[in-house]
């Protein structure tokens, strides 16, 4: 038996009346701030490396720039998980549970 897969979340740019959310490079902000959040843990010294944590990540999907966010996150920093999810309500950002196949980004 396969347990089930994590689920992923989208943040998306557009907030809950419908704007387009400000500054325009906040995806890329949001996830940078996650990107110490790895598989083992961050790695420092001569191997680090400037990249998103693969459980944090800006994307466009349906032509909406957001931030696709893997659940497995909260397994390992439920702070790190709190912290995307009440960014997205503060901001009063949408939010979609994407079904398995349906993170591919359109860019």
């Amino acid at each position: 038996m396969h347990p089930n897969p994590p689920r992923l979340v989208f943040i998306q740019g557009l907030t809950l009346e419908g704007r387009n959310f400000r500054p325009s490079d906040w995806a890329e902000r949001l996830a940078g701030a996650m990107s110490s959040f790895r598989p083992g843990g961050s790695v420092g010294g001569i191997g680090a490396f400037i990249g998103y944590s693969p459980y944090c990540v800006p994307r466009i999907i349906g032509g909406v720039k957001g931030v696709l966010v893997n659940e497995a996150l909260r397994g390992i920093e439920p702070m790190a998980w709190d912290f995307v999810m009440n960014f997205a309500r503060d901001n009063h950002l949408r939010v979609a549970d994407l079904k398995p196949g349906e993170d591919a980004p359109d860019r």
